[in-house]
């Protein structure tokens, strides 16, 4: 054993759990993997339509950079939580330990939600993309038939599925496959963004103005131009928002990774600043090569409307391809991330069956929560099976809405309570120092609007008082929160706060004698 590896578990043992899963991360794992499920190939490319419908460019070239600026308080905020407490349960465990079991269990349910609405809205963004890969190459397998272009929906699900198969096999059967392909991801990240910049910027025959790009406003969203600036525009800031999620994943890694006090705390918040980088550029060749608004338009703001009109065949395949396999590694690395939460909620007794979602496999893997997560997302995108005449699936968005809500209210419950401890919180290597005092709570503010928007109708057929109402383009993502919010708060109330008490130490550690 290491140094390292046993100061790890050293540490690990202080905060009560003994050193199960395998540490085998390194430093630059643990960012990658949160790199990875940020992934501007895929946020910024599956809900690019988003911004564009609500707001147009300035909602990108603008909104990005400053609501980038916003959510690293988030993170910052978080990097010294997790150096703090680098545990599998992350955000959950944070709660606890500050605030008592009840803010432990809401802050776990929200985080478990929000991470399965992860994994259900990248893999399905993937499945899309996927989707469009074979209808541009043709396929036919013979029982799917991709060169028709007929069926878009069923075929995207059938993708969907198999491809959380995949990702579920890879997971179970090697923990340390899977932290390698988060490395190789990093590099294709890199790779893949700077590729399609320059394909964007030097293949199209035409070009968008900086005027346009910087000023240009465009409301597709079916609401009166009185509502633009305080109901239209916020709505495109979910591209933003949803990019950006999942970097908690450094957090629920850290039990595998080594110097997890530090390594993990930078992977935060740094996953986020590059990320944010790196989306902006690849965002601004995106705005700059949709010289066709009514092509785009047409395609429903998509980004791969964009690619279709502005480059030829065969340029338009690789810049398709290049983002399907960043957004299979996101995918991949989303699975890790939510079944590692659940293995550690679990560890503590919050969630039903939590014997079988702590078993770990002969890789030293939990494999039943692997399979929960995964199925939990398939059952939660079932309505992307139903669109409208056009073939979108407007359920898609509203997956995407439970993802941010569900994490962002997570994120900043452990937040509140740090900054309610004031200077009595004792922070690990990672620190905010005296700047706690101001990021802290613009965080809180910040996430509280989001989630309010976020909650908020997408189009005005979502509004159940209008005659042009259609159950099909409902935002089911309050629905859906509030109801895990109602269930989870009975059963606090009625029997958890009587059973749960919060983290459950497997090992004791005493200073003199060590881990015992």
């Amino acid at each position: 054993m290491t140094t390292a590896q046993s100061d790890d578990e050293r540490r690990l043992a202080e905060l009560g759990y003994r050193q199960d899963l395998q540490r085998a991360w390194s430093g630059f794992s643990n960012f990658a993997i949160s790199f990875t499920i940020i992934s501007v190939l895929a946020g910024c490319f599956t809900t690019y339509g988003q911004a564009w419908n609500n707001g147009g460019p300035i909602a990108i070239s603008w909104g990005w950079p400053i609501i980038c600026g916003l959510i690293l308080l988030v993170a910052f905020s978080m990097s010294e939580l997790v150096s703090k407490y680098p545990t599998a349960g992350g955000i959950y465990y944070w709660a606890s330990t500050m605030g008592g079991p009840r803010w432990g269990w809401f802050t776990g349910w929200f985080n478990l939600i929000g991470l399965v609405g992860v994994v259900a809205s990248v893999d399905y963004g993937c499945a899309t993309f996927l989707n469009a890969t074979f209808t541009l190459f043709g396929v036919n397998l013979g029982f799917m038939d991709w060169s028709d272009g007929t069926g878009v929906l069923g075929e995207t699900f059938f993708l969907f599925a198999v491809i959380l198969t995949v990702h579920a096999l890879i997971n179970i059967y090697s923990s340390p496959l899977v932290a390698l392909m988060n490395n190789i991801s990093v590099f294709w990240h890199v790779v893949g963004v700077a590729a399609i910049i320059l394909i964007l910027a030097f293949v199209p025959d035409t070009h968008q103005s900086v005027d346009f790009v910087f000023t240009e406003t465009i409301n597709n969203s079916g609401f009166g131009a009185g509502m633009f600036w305080w109901y239209v525009l916020p709505l495109g800031f979910l591209l933003t928002m949803y990019t950006q999620t999942g970097y908690d994943a450094s957090a629920h890694i850290s039990e595998e990774t080594h110097g997890a006090a530090e390594a993990a705390a930078k992977g935060v918040w740094r996953s986020v600043f590059w990320s944010g980088v790196g989306g902006w550029l690849v965002l601004l060749a995106i705005t700059f090569a949709a010289a066709d608004v009514d092509a785009v338009n047409a395609g429903l703001g998509s980004s791969l409307a964009v690619f279709s009109s502005a480059l030829p065949d065969g340029w338009e395949k690789m810049v398709v391809v290049i983002a399907t396999i960043g957004q299979l590694f996101c995918g991949m690395a989303c699975v890790t991330s939510c079944s590692r939460m659940m293995y550690a909620f679990s560890r503590d007794r919050a969630v039903p069956g939590w014997q079988l979602w702590t078993r770990l496999n002969h890789h030293r893997v939990p494999a039943f929560a692997v399979i929960a997560s995964c199925v939990a997302a398939l059952v939660m995108t079932l309505p992307a099976l139903e669109g409208d005449e056009a073939g979108a699936p407007y359920a898609f968005f509203a997956v995407v809405s439970i993802c941010v809500i569900g994490l962002y209210i997570a994120y900043v419950m452990p937040v509140y309570l740090r900054w309610r401890m004031g200077d009595a919180f004792e922070p690990g290597p990672w620190t905010l120092g005296r700047k706690y005092k101001w990021v802290n709570p613009l965080a809180i503010v910040w996430v509280i609007i989001c989630v309010i928007i976020f909650c908020l109708p997408f189009t005005p057929a979502a509004v159940p008082w209008r005659d042009e109402f259609d159950l099909r383009y409902l935002n089911y993502a309050p629905v859906t929160v509030g109801a895990v919010l109602l269930i989870v708060g009975l059963w606090w109330a009625l029997k958890a706060k009587h059973t749960f008490k919060g983290p459950v130490r497997t090992v004791e550690f005493d200073e003199g004698a060590g881990i015992q």
